[in-house]
């Protein structure tokens, strides 16, 4: 079982930030097919400031945080783990050029099957560069005991 003492420890806080052409790539690998995704003038028109992060494009940003010790400090092997669930809640929108602040924390460590699976909960807030809160991901990663 992974250790509990690792709930409330801060794995991530960083700055990133999503150009244009990064987004529009996005945007097209999703099907997206909105014009307000992938042209800066169709965004404008749509009322946005320039063109706007994808549904789901905050988790493609998140995994550029950089790495942190403590999953071996946990025990956690790479060849174990496992997409567990993923989910968003935006509280507003987020442009292409947005500079924003990732912190993510360990919310939750629970196990199930006799201690066969961990569970790790994960939680980051994003907030952009006037400090206003864009969204809330959660993410559960599962590690089979070995």
């Amino acid at each position: 079982m992974i250790d509990k003492k690792f709930i409330g420890r801060v794995t991530a806080d960083f700055i990133a930030t999503a150009p244009a052409s990064q987004l529009r790539f996005f945007a097209k690998a999703t099907g997206e097919t909105r014009p307000e995704y992938l042209d800066e003038a169709a965004a404008r028109d749509a009322g946005h400031p320039g063109l706007p992060l994808p549904p789901t494009f905050l988790f493609s940003l998140e995994m550029l945080a950089p790495p942190n010790s403590w999953r071996d400090e946990a025990g956690i092997k790479p060849e174990r783990i496992l997409h567990g669930e993923q989910s968003f809640k935006y509280h507003r929108m987020a442009y292409a050029g947005d500079t924003l602040h990732f912190r993510t924390q360990i919310a939750d460590i629970f196990d199930k099957k006799g201690g066969a699976l961990d569970f790790i909960v994960r939680e980051t807030r994003v907030t952009n560069q006037h400090g206003e809160h864009v969204a809330d991901l959660r993410s559960v990663t599962v590690h089979r005991a070995g």
